[in-house]
């Protein structure tokens, strides 16, 4: 029995294909569109899935879409009614493409397809749901899930064993965590549904000035981490900003404008925000264990990529064990879906194995044989060198020593947005000056960005404060104290960006100035090679942690296809390219033709 998920038209569009309960394979359109949270249909996604799946589209038996247009557009159109007539602008932008697409939705994926069989709707947060509960290890959990909104539901918590899932309760539309983060991602100065990373990460070269601020002026939270935004400072509603005029009266000054330079007031405001969002979280977590009396837990839905967030629930909330599906935002909608539609509709039982998800380390999406590699390299004249494959771990360690800066492209390309070893670019963890050199001259981003560590899982308690797996790159813990470097008195007494090249650890490229880490374990069941190139790197090296962050440059999605990866390697400072055992080298290769505009978008030379 074969089953499409689908998710689209917010951000992050993405398609999952499931066979008889197991995911095959999941991607999200931006991947192959090249445009950043493409939130257009996910034909080509689809098309991957149908294509992986070895099948036709009229071999599928239930089409699961992520959620319900017709309660979105009452929400709208409630929404509209109550600000009218102030929202006037944003109503007639946004009519338009509900009347001709939204609407119909059903019609239109069928004209779409060309699909004839079943198709049925879940609620976005039972998507949400499902995909954190159902390909989780165990067998009963609670469930949470925190985004900006769905149809209404903004919050909701729950209980999954075996094939069911039973949301308890419900935070609604316009009070919403995943909004309020969004308000300050754009005062901030950042782009909406993307920077919110950024806004995380700026968040420690900040001291909390304005907490009491927002938790007197903007949100009421109770004990139960139930909260109440306070609507006069918000204007998405029935605006097209995120923040009303009172919002900037409030903390004193209009919005930073994008790519102007970064002051303190930006990063005390972003930890402000942050410790706000950790406590509303805790909060949660208490209140939800505390009612479903459950061991563990299991978390989706935008929020729940706030990885410093979740290492706090783990290490200070009440639950054993914490599960995060890795493409919590919308994608994964698409997953959750499709697995409604077979636990759920198709009525089937669920099988766990407690040591281990149902999501397999998330590498769920295209893989390219050598031999189409080579197609790629010859018939474009570029210069390589075939390798060993057993060779290939040794080879890449050594190029991380000599400090060289590595594009990693190897198997199945990971669904959610972190990457996970397939489409990553590797440096080495012990250098002091790989964060800058990597974040302004390999990615093209700004400099205060941490990147994360990839540790060899079963020594991960050697080099950070968790003795739990993160395979997914979604919680933050601290580096060990044994590991950490004592700051001067000088250095003390540095604020912002200036303490940024402060030497914090003896993995100084991943340590975070407030000496914390975004940390993968990394698993030999899971990706053996990339297992084995950090087994090699610790067995010459007398390190078992490296460099991994996306095979990508600010603005455009991790590379999908050998092309993507060539293209991004020769318009960057990365060393070498490895495409499975194909390396290339920067020095042999002729510069790419016709290269100006992305030159002149990037201010490169």
């Amino acid at each position: 029995m074969y089953i499409l998920g689908i998710s689209a038209f917010y951000h992050d569009s993405a398609a999952c294909l499931v066979k008889d309960g197991e995911i095959l394979a999941a991607a999200q359109e931006e991947r192959f569109s090249r445009k950043k949270h493409d939130s257009g249909f996910p034909s080509k996604a689809i098309e991957f899935c149908v294509k992986y799946g070895d099948i036709d589209i009229g071999d599928v038996d239930i089409v699961a879409f992520y959620d319900k247009p017709f309660l979105k557009f009452e929400r709208l159109l409630q929404t509209y009614v109550g600000y009218a007539p102030v929202g006037i602008r944003s109503f007639i932008k946004a009519m338009p493409v509900w009347l001709r697409q939204k609407l119909s939705m059903k019609d239109y994926i069928r004209k779409e397809l060309n699909y004839e069989g079943r198709m049925i709707f879940p609620e976005h947060h039972e998507s949400h749901a499902a995909s954190a509960f159902y390909p989780s290890p165990f067998q009963e959990a609670a469930v949470i899930t925190m985004d900006g909104v769905g149809e209404w539901t903004t919050t909701s918590y729950g209980v999954g064993r075996g094939n069911d899932i039973e949301l308890l309760a419900e935070i609604k539309f316009p009070h919403s965590i995943g909004l309020l983060y969004s308000a300050f991602t754009y005062y901030t100065g950042f782009k909406v549904n993307s920077g919110e990373y950024k806004v995380m990460g700026l968040a420690p070269y900040g001291e909390p000035k304005y907490k009491d601020l927002i938790l007197k002026e903007l949100i009421d939270v109770r004990d139960d981490g139930s909260f109440r935004l306070n609507m006069k400072y918000f204007n998405y509603c029935a605006g097209l900003t995120m923040t009303s005029r009172k919002f900037n009266g409030l903390f004193g000054g209009e919005p930073r404008k994008p790519e102007t330079r970064l002051t303190q007031k930006e990063m005390d405001l972003a930890r402000s925000l942050q410790d706000v969002t950790e406590e509303i979280i805790l909060k949660i977590g208490r209140h939800v264990h505390k009612e479903t009396g459950m061991k563990n837990l299991t978390l989706a839905g935008g929020v729940a990529l706030n990885c410093v967030a979740n290492g706090r629930l783990l290490r200070e909330g009440p639950f054993e064990n914490i599960w995060i599906q890795p493409a919590a935002g919308d994608a994964g909608g698409a997953v959750g879906a499709a697995l409604i539609g077979w636990h759920t509709y198709a009525g089937k039982p669920r099988t766990t194995d407690s040591k281990s998800d149902c999501q397999r380390g998330s590498y769920l999406g295209p893989e390219f044989s050598t031999e189409s590699i080579l197609e790629f390299l010859n018939r474009n004249g570029i210069v390589y060198h075939k390798i060993a494959r057993d060779e290939i771990p040794k080879v890449a360690a050594d190029l991380i020593a000599q400090q060289k800066v590595i594009g990693w492209f190897e198997g199945r390309m990971e669904f959610g947005p972190r990457a996970l070893g397939a489409r990553s670019i590797l440096g080495d963890a012990r250098s002091p000056k790989m964060q800058a050199l990597m974040n302004i001259k390999v990615k093209f981003r700004e400099g205060f960005r941490p990147f994360a560590p990839a540790v060899l899982a079963e020594k991960v308690s050697e080099y950070f404060e968790l003795n739990k797996e993160s395979p997914y790159m979604l919680l933050v813990a601290g580096v060990k104290e044994n590991r950490r470097k004592r700051m001067t008195e000088d250095q003390k007494r540095l604020f912002g960006i200036e303490k940024l090249n402060v030497v914090r650890s003896d993995i100084p490229a991943v340590t975070h100035i407030d000496y914390s880490a975004r940390i993968q374990t990394v698993h030999k069941d899971t990706n053996p090679i990339f297992h084995e190139l950090i087994s090699s790197f610790d067995k010459s090296y007398g390190c078992a942690v490296i460099i991994n962050t996306s095979f990508n440059v600010r603005g455009e999605p991790i590379v999908c296809t050998p092309e993507d990866a060539y293209r991004c390697f020769m318009r960057t400072n990365i060393d070498h390219l490895i495409l499975g055992d194909i390396l290339l080298n920067k020095e042999e290769q002729k510069p790419l033709e016709d290269d100006s505009d992305w030159k002149k978008e990037f201010q490169l030379d």
